[in-house]
């Protein structure tokens, strides 16, 4: 399982790195960290350049019990956060369509799970005093945890996969086939 999760390979705009995974939730594992950014063609609706478009971690855990609420013996935890246009931000439906983005990911990468769950955030971050001058944003937060039903460790490279292309949504990225490139426009 760890092989295959360190053979991911950074791409043109998402940047993968191994960080220190919890050593308490499970007696194995195993986190990686992943960060989307943008080029010059990714650009604020004030016509601001965005550098950084969304940032995750996931973790991949294994107890060999199984613990009944896990469902299985791997567990998969992922948190991604991304900044958001305030059009989108502000959209009622927002917290549905991101779990419908996870949701999709995992089944364009024939992943089957169990005991999904997870929330979604909207985070308003307005500057006051010495920072007044700096605009307010809205992050969407997605916290989600999964319980990949595979028949053997490498499998786990789907999942991980899903999860790219989650991260990629987020950000406003759509996925696409390697050596693909998006068209230049504005962030949503």
């Amino acid at each position: 399982m760890t092989s295959v999760l360190r053979q991911a390979r950074s791409t043109n705009n998402v940047s993968i790195s191994e960080i220190p995974a919890p050593a308490r939730l499970a007696p194995y594992s195993y986190a990686l960290g992943a960060e989307v950014s943008a080029d010059e063609t990714f650009l604020r609706a004030s016509g601001e350049a965005i550098d950084e478009l969304a940032t995750g971690r996931i973790v991949v855990l294994f107890d060999p019990a199984a613990p009944e609420e896990w469902e299985g013996s791997f567990r998969v935890v992922s948190y991604i956060r991304a900044e958001l246009e305030h059009e989108l931000g502000n959209e009622a439906m927002l917290g549905h369509v991101a779990w419908s983005w996870l949701e999709d990911a995992l089944d364009a990468n024939d992943c089957e799970v169990l005991a999904a769950g997870g929330t979604t955030t909207r985070v308003l971050s307005e500057s006051f005093g010495t920072l007044a001058d700096r605009p307010a944003t809205i992050d969407l937060e997605l916290r989600a945890s999964w319980t990949p039903v595979i028949d053997e460790p490498d499998l786990i490279g789907n999942h991980f996969e899903a999860w790219i292309d989650l991260l990629s949504t987020v950000a406003g990225l759509p996925p696409l086939p390697e050596g693909v490139t998006a068209l230049p426009g504005r962030r949503r």
